[in-house]
């Protein structure tokens, strides 16, 4: 039998702390924890232009942001795995659109299930920014488990 692994989703927001934590208690302890970060990818049109217009960054400053947003990322995943005692959890970053690079983490794990949560945005804001949670929920080929805000 495969080992149970639980995907752990987080982007330093308290939000995301408390849904891994009640999460947690509502699983049975996995084999393996993988807390995840999603870093979002830097539009390749600061550096390059547009065609019409030039670019706003140099290749170094493009880099010098990726390396930040990493950094952050790792900040997040280290204070997550302390806060939540999980000294022995892997921790990763990821670059990319957060549900379609959560899915694919899930699916190449393979993951027993994927912990998130949601900000609880409805109407316009999520019709405007979409919902990671919600894509995940309709994509990912793991179960899903969501904690909403409030």
């Amino acid at each position: 039998m495969a080992a149970s692994i639980a995907l752990l989703c987080t982007d330093g927001s308290d939000l995301a702390l408390s849904a891994i934590r009640q999460g947690l208690d509502l699983l049975e302890a996995p084999e393996r924890v993988v807390v995840v970060s999603v870093a979002s990818p830097i539009d390749p049109t600061l550096v390059t232009g547009t065609g019409f217009a030039g670019g706003v960054l140099t290749y170094d400053e493009k880099n010098d942001l990726v390396d930040a947003q990493r950094a952050a990322a790792q900040r997040n995943l280290a204070d997550t795995v302390d806060q939540l005692g999980l000294g022995d959890a892997e921790t990763m970053v990821v670059v990319g659109d957060a549900g379609h690079e959560i899915c694919r983490l899930a699916e190449n794990l393979p993951a027993s299930v994927v912990v998130l949560g949601t900000h609880g945005r409805s109407g316009i804001k999520r019709a405007i920014m979409g919902s990671t949670s919600d894509y995940v929920v309709r994509h990912c080929v793991s179960p899903v488990l969501v904690q909403g805000a409030g």
